[in-house]
Order: C-alpha cells, then sequence, then structure tokens
C-alpha cells in the first residue's frame, strides 16, 4: 500500500485552530512563529485531506465555513489529546509540562494573576500558561468546548461538564455620578431606576447582576450606553455618563475620592470561581493548575487576615 500523502498532521490542525481564533492569516501566523505562506499552505493541505473547505477567504480576514465550525471542536480535542499524552509521559518522570489556555475576567489584581503565575513558574516551569481576557458567558461556553483549558469565572454555576472551585464572593453596589447626589435619595428606588444606566452586554454576568437588581424590583434599567468591561462602566459612571454596577470595593474608593456615590439601598453578591471541563481533571497539567489557583487563594486569604489584624493593633 502507498503511502498517503496528505496524511492529517498535528500542525495543521494546530494552524486550523490559530486562523480559527485570530480570524486572521498574518496574526495566525504571528502566534504559531512560522511565517504566513506555511500556514496557509498547512491549511490549504488539510482541506485537501478533509475534502471540504475550512474557511471563506476575505478581504478582511478569515471567517470560519458551517463544514469548519463543525470539524473546529473536533480539532481541538486532538490537539488537547495530544497535548494530554505529552504531559502524561511527563508526569510518568515527575514533571508537569503543557500548554494551558486560561481566561481571565478582571483586573489583575482581584484575580490575584501575579501570584499565582509566580508560583506556576517556580513550581512547574516546563508549564506554559496563555491568558485570554474574556467575558464570564463566553468563558464558560470556551472551557465546555475546549477553546480555553481553564477559567475565572462569575457566579453561580451547576453544569455537569464543568468543574469548578469557588473562590471568594464578589459584592457590587449600585455607584452614581457623584454630580448627581441631589437626583437620588438612600431609600428610594424610584430615583434610582429612573436614571440613566451603563450596563454589559447580556451575556457577562454583570450584566445578569443588574438585570437582578431591577428585576426584583419589578423594572428594567433605562440603558443609554452598554460597555464591554467593568472598568469602562466605572470610567463613564465617573465621567457623569450614567449609574451603572460597580464591584464593592472599587465603588466605595471612589466615593472616598469625590468621583461617585456607593447607593446604600442595595448590595449584591456573587461568586468568583476558577473552572475547568470536568472530563480534563485527571490531566495533569490542569490538575496542578487547580491546585495552584487554591494555594495562591488560600495563602492570599491568610496574609489578609494577618494584615487586617495588623491594622487594628
Amino acid at each position: 500500500m502507498l503511502p498517503n500523502r496528505h496524511a492529517m498532521e498535528l500542525y495543521q490542525l494546530r494552524s486550523f485552530a490559530a486562523v480559527a481564533e485570530a480570524g486572521h492569516l498574518t496574526r495566525a501566523a504571528e502566534r504559531l512563529h512560522v511565517s504566513q505562506p506555511a500556514v496557509s499552505a498547512q491549511i490549504r493541505s488539510l482541506e485537501e485531506e478533509l475534502g471540504a473547505a475550512l474557511f471563506e477567504r476575505t478581504a478582511t480576514g478569515m471567517t470560519l465555513t458551517q463544514a469548519g465550525a463543525r470539524l473546529l471542536p473536533l480539532a481541538l480535542r486532538v490537539i488537547a489529546a495530544a497535548a494530554d499524552m505529552k504531559a502524561q509521559a511527563l508526569s510518568l518522570k515527575g514533571e508537569v509540562a503543557g500548554h494551558l489556555r486560561v481566561g481571565t475576567l478582571a483586573d489583575p489584581e482581584t484575580l490575584r494573576l501575579g501570584d499565582l503565575l509566580a508560583r506556576a513558574v517556580e513550581r512547574h516551569p516546563l508549564l506554559q500558561i496563555e491568558l485570554h481576557h474574556e467575558v464570564t458567558g463566553a468563558a464558560f461556553a470556551k472551557v465546555r468546548d475546549g477553546a480555553l483549558d481553564a477559567s475565572f469565572y462569575y457566579g453561580p454555576l451547576h453544569h455537569p461538564a464543568v468543574a469548578s472551585l469557588a473562590l471568594r464572593p464578589l459584592a457590587y453596589r449600585v455607584a452614581v455620578p457623584a454630580a448627581w447626589r441631589d437626583r437620588i435619595a438612600a431609600d428610594d428606588w424610584a430615583s434610582i431606576a429612573a436614571l440613566p444606566w451603563v450596563t454589559t452586554p447580556p451575556i457577562s454576568s454583570h450584566h445578569a447582576l443588574a438585570a437582578q437588581l431591577f428585576a426584583d424590583r419589578g423594572t428594567a434599567p433605562a440603558t443609554i450606553v452598554e460597555a464591554d468591561h467593568e472598568s469602562v462602566v466605572r470610567s463613564l459612571v465617573i465621567a457623569g455618563v450614567g449609574a451603572g454596577l460597580m464591584r464593592e470595593d472599587l465603588a466605595l474608593e471612589s466615593e472616598r475620592a469625590g468621583e461617585a456615590l456607593a447607593w446604600p439601598g442595595a448590595r449584591l453578591e456573587t461568586p468568583l470561581q476558577f473552572i475547568h471541563a470536568r472530563e480534563r481533571t485527571p490531566d495533569p497539567a490542569v490538575a496542578a493548575l487547580v491546585a495552584l489557583v487554591a494555594d495562591t487563594w488560600r495563602d492570599g486569604h491568610a496574609t489578609a487576615a494577618v494584615a487586617n489584624d495588623a491594622s487594628m493593633r
């Protein structure tokens, strides 16, 4: 039997996944550290092997065809399986290695990313971590579908395919521009509901919190701006554009600075969690990452307790 000259190769699948994520050949090539013609040739060879067009070429980039969208999750599973095999082989020698894509949601300080990554470098120097900024809903979908290996996550989560590690509750307050002090009353929800609001996309947990706040009171926010990130909400509240939900520590900080008011009439909580696909739990790299996150947050709580105790003396 003659060898198949167009046998599918792992590097072709990696190029497929990179182009699908980047939406552009040049950006995918930069990410893979190869030339653009090489990536283009790999995609073309893979399409010939599969007998299906994976992308539509446009003037602005590359978009998945219907076939490409259906085959991408399978390609991601093969890539993950190959990485798992390599990681398992290294684990037999007592080493943890791999390339993990991790979703982030907020500022690095809130997630303790600096501490986490420092621990990772110290304990597992062969473990590579690639950070991707996401919104909550997208982070969940990407973890479930294998596009992310793990992610931070806001909100309750009960899904059989996803495992979670609870880290801490996050509190939110209604924040109002400082100049609007005379437009609101401490115990008057109607005055808050009547304000123009800055909200976030429906896929975010921030949006779900705001929707819950209004639904519990039988109203809906008068949204004038939809921001793509909580930091933008804060900036727009401070700029006097509208009211919005702000993390309590930031709302109180803004109030002390005279930039905004933290309305005392409502306080909401949502859990901060770290999630990964349940089927990846035995993966040595994923297990090591979860252990790193757990240690970072356990030690962080202990450090905070010592600091609080010292401040009361």
